[in-house]
């Protein structure tokens, strides 16, 4: 229906415009496979993941490719679902990152996290029927959307997919409980050294990290709305980072330069993380 739809205006003439026709054709047919992503494709990501924090059966495996996706391309910028919606289906991310934010009444915007492939990032719709926040694209991303009803009924189908989703939701209740402590009680150049760090070990699992080097795909007002500090204030960290020689931040990734003064800047300590299933 959506390529008959594409020729509604004008139907080109085979016989007559051969070389034109075959181009509009083939461009119809690409735009069509580009939208008919394997669920394979779409939840590999999210199996990777799922592997590392919970114990996933291949029954399990099977079962979630199996669970109905609409794909969707969304562009840098783009509201997937804002505060106040009723969303119907949750998110899956395949590709690209997204945040978590709210805003306040005088448009001040606070981060509230990064969400990297493989991630349900409004898993709680499925039982908080209204959202509480905004979840906004970072980059072009392709997004698996998955219904309400499908969902509840593979949790109810296989119990054991009803306890990964419950540990996931409880891994990211620990992630927002360490965000706090970091806004709160760190100074800002460990604030972002954090920061880092956390968003390397979570692209470690999908293996999205090269190196010293990973995306990190934040302009320096987002750093400074992740971080609870202006945009010029932001702009000094990333400065004293760099002359500190600990990261460099470039053109949306990261390199680290100093792994030792990155980790003890950070004060990181990855167990909320949960990234074994013993945790």
């Amino acid at each position: 229906m959506p390529m008959l739809a594409s020729f509604s205006k004008r139907r080109p003439n085979f016989c007559w415009e051969p070389r034109k026709s075959a181009t509009v054709f083939l461009s119809l047919l690409l735009q069509y496979w580009s939208s008919a992503l394997t669920n394979e494709s779409i939840t590999n990501a999210l199996i990777t993941r799922l592997r590392t924090t919970s114990a996933l059966d291949d029954q399990d495996v099977q079962a979630v490719r199996s669970l109905p996706v609409m794909v969707k391309h969304y562009q840098p910028g783009q509201a997937i679902v804002r505060d106040g919606d009723r969303p119907a289906e949750c998110c899956l991310i395949s590709k690209g990152f997204c945040v978590r934010s709210k805003t306040t009444s005088n448009g001040r915007r606070q981060i509230l996290s990064i969400h990297v492939p493989g991630e349900i990032p409004d898993l709680q719709s499925l039982h908080l029927h209204v959202l509480d926040h905004d979840l906004i694209t970072l980059t072009e991303c392709t997004l698996g959307f998955i219904s309400h009803v499908s969902l509840r009924e593979i949790t109810r189908r296989r119990p054991n997919i009803a306890e990964i989703f419950w540990r996931d939701t409880l891994i990211e209740a620990a992630m927002f409980r360490d965000w706090i402590v970091n806004v709160g009680q760190r100074p800002a150049p460990s604030r972002l050294a954090h920061i880092v760090v956390e968003l390397r070990e979570r692209l470690k699992v999908i293996g999205q990290v090269q190196g010293a080097r990973f995306e990190m795909p934040l302009t320096q007002e987002q750093i400074g709305e992740a971080m609870g500090i202006t945009p010029v204030h932001a702009n000094r960290i990333v400065k004293q980072l760099r002359d500190d020689n600990v990261l460099e931040l470039h053109r949306g990734s990261v390199t680290v330069i100093d792994e030792q003064k990155l980790l003890e800047l950070a004060d990181f300590d990855g167990l909320y993380l949960h990234q074994r299933p013993s945790l």
